[in-house]
């Protein structure tokens, strides 16, 4: 009895501290900068549209340009603010569709059948924190790849060029990988 008191104690801390969890920080780190010489005001609205277009270079690591959304969100929020507004969205093209796959066809994709698309949680994070995830309709269609073969979060537009100029009409700034 008491050794399966200690296994579901242990068990229990285990899973608290798993990356399933719907948390920005899991991504990627966010450094405290003293003393900046270029002051960032906080109390303001920032709106940041990320153009992504090249596949992650590790099969087995998240899109470090999807991660830079994640730290992008961390870095400019701040509660305690009266008019802090973080917006962003994410336009994904090229390679990169191939980091927007479900686990399945991810695997697929890079022919290693139990392999998990290590973007997927970052994904489902982020759009839990609003983010638009936007695939370019003409890649989607270039690589024969419909929503059905991708994580259920992603929207698909006419084309990149196109969602970055509407978002970029709604005064999102351009981050650009």
């Amino acid at each position: 009895m008491k050794n399966t008191l200690i296994f579901t104690a242990l068990l229990i801390s285990v899973l608290s501290f798993s990356q399933t969890s719907k948390s920005l920080e899991s991504f990627g780190p966010v450094y405290a900068i003293e003393n900046a010489d270029f002051k960032t005001n906080l109390n303001q609205e920032f709106k940041a549209v990320f153009d992504v277009a090249s596949i992650s270079e590790s099969k087995e690591s998240p899109n470090q340009k999807f991660v830079t959304l994640a730290r992008y969100l961390r870095l400019h929020q701040d509660p305690n603010l009266e008019n802090n507004s973080v917006k962003a969205a994410l336009v994904v093209h090229g390679s990169a569709i191939f980091d927007l796959l479900t686990h399945e066809e991810y695997a697929k994709y890079h022919k290693q059948e139990t392999l998990k698309n290590p973007n997927y949680n970052l994904l489902s994070v982020l759009s839990e924190h609003n983010i638009d995830i936007i695939l370019c309709g003409q890649t989607s269609k270039h690589r024969s790849i419909d929503k059905s073969k991708l994580h259920p979060d992603v929207k698909i537009a006419l084309s990149a060029m196109s969602a970055l100029i509407q978002l970029q009409n709604k005064d999102y700034r351009l981050i650009n990988f």
